[in-house]
């Protein structure tokens, strides 16, 4: 079934003079003895259908908020033949033998309102350091016309004609076992036992309005992807002044060139020559926190790590306690000796073999070098 809004050619708050101007206007364009194409007389019955919905404020309320599930009739549901054995054991405990009013659900309290997610994504300095993140959010409000009621000024809820203000619907089933009564949320009211015969003009009766809201999330040190934030109440209002929801902020974080994390620690690599690796040296590296002084030792060799102590992450919820930034060692031998760069090192190498080498050639890094 199309959208009985569509069918007509309205939008959705269509006050009620353009909606009768609609179905008249749609009726004649689609009536049998005037429309003689296939499926005109389906489509004639569809219009009247919609029209006979949304021209009364009850079920056009029901339809705008549930569609067509909400429109489930005055009566009690309709609960099918009872031939399964699940469908008889649901109806054993459901109620039966004209138990207490207890034995169904009832909604006639307040309701509390629905939770909201919200995904963001920050990127790793914010990560590492904490931010305050300004957002937009769509969630309801308690609506500001009727103050959540649902009914228009100087007018209030009525009991439902359905149920008699009980909030709740009773079907007798006959099966093998004997005659049993299944109790059910009324249809009608969903279970609040109360209508609103003239529903608020601003949030059609629900008593809730849809708005944009603009917040400042408070992003904590050490945060990672997967991480989640709790903003208590500002999710979905609740009904009939229930309490609202919450909203949960899931994190995602970007990835930082040169960087990883592993936990509350931050791994990089930076690659030396091979006179820095031997004879150490002093150079600048990337951190969260800028440039940091590194010292190479001499002698330093492929593969070693060298540590920058408390330059890592902070620990979510210890700020003060924060890992390291662990650097690893590349090593780049030349490919190529000009001919004072080959007689200097070859000069090395002979003093290396003085000192009781027999191959200088062929050990250490000079193995490499000219092995």
């Amino acid at each position: 079934m199309a959208d009985y809004y569509d069918l007509l050619g309205t939008a959705r708050d269509a006050d009620p003079d353009t909606l009768k101007r609609a179905y008249r206007r749609m009726a004649r364009q689609y009536h049998p003895d005037v429309n003689k194409d296939p499926g005109a007389e389906d489509k004639f019955k569809e219009i009247g259908r919609a029209y006979e919905v949304l021209s009364d404020p009850q079920t056009r309320a029901r339809y705008d908020q549930f569609g067509e599930a909400g429109l489930g009739g005055g009566g009690a549901p309709d609960m099918g033949d009872m031939g399964g054995f699940a469908d008889l054991f649901e109806t054993f405990f459901s109620g039966f033998g004209g138990a207490g009013a207890g034995a169904g659900p009832r909604r006639r309290g307040p309701r509390q309102g629905d939770d909201l997610r919200l995904d963001l994504s920050i990127n790793f300095q914010e990560a590492v350091f904490g931010i305050e993140k300004e957002v937009q959010i769509r969630h309801l409000e308690t609506c500001s016309t009727c103050q959540g009621s649902g009914a228009k000024a100087g007018s209030g809820p009525t009991s439902c004609g359905t149920c008699g203000g009980a909030g709740q619907v009773r079907r007798a089933t006959r099966t093998p076992f004997g005659s049993f009564t299944q109790v059910a949320a009324c249809p009608t009211c969903e279970g609040s036992g109360q209508v609103i015969a003239d529903p608020c003009g601003a949030c059609g009766g629900q008593g809730l309005q849809q708005v944009r809201k603009k917040l400042r999330i408070n992003i904590p040190a050490g945060v990672d992807s997967g991480t989640r934030l709790r903003v208590a109440n500002e999710g979905n209002a609740g009904q009939r002044g229930g309490p609202a929801g919450d909203l949960y902020v899931f994190l995602s974080v970007q990835s930082a060139a040169g960087l990883r994390r592993d936990g509350i620690h931050i791994h990089s690599e930076v690659t030396l020559n091979y006179l820095q690796a031997i004879l150490g040296d002093t150079i600048e590296v990337d951190t969260v926190d800028g440039q940091e002084s590194l010292e190479i030792p001499a002698g330093t060799q492929p593969g070693a790590v060298l540590t920058l102590q408390s330059k890592g992450v902070p620990k979510l919820g210890n700020p003060v306690a924060r890992g390291n930034h662990l650097v690893s060692i590349k090593v780049q031998l030349p490919t190529k000796l000009n001919a004072e760069e080959r007689e200097l090192l070859e000069q090395l190498a002979g003093h290396h073999t003085n000192k009781g080498h027999k191959h200088p050639h062929k050990s250490g890094l000079f193995g490499g070098l000219f092995g």
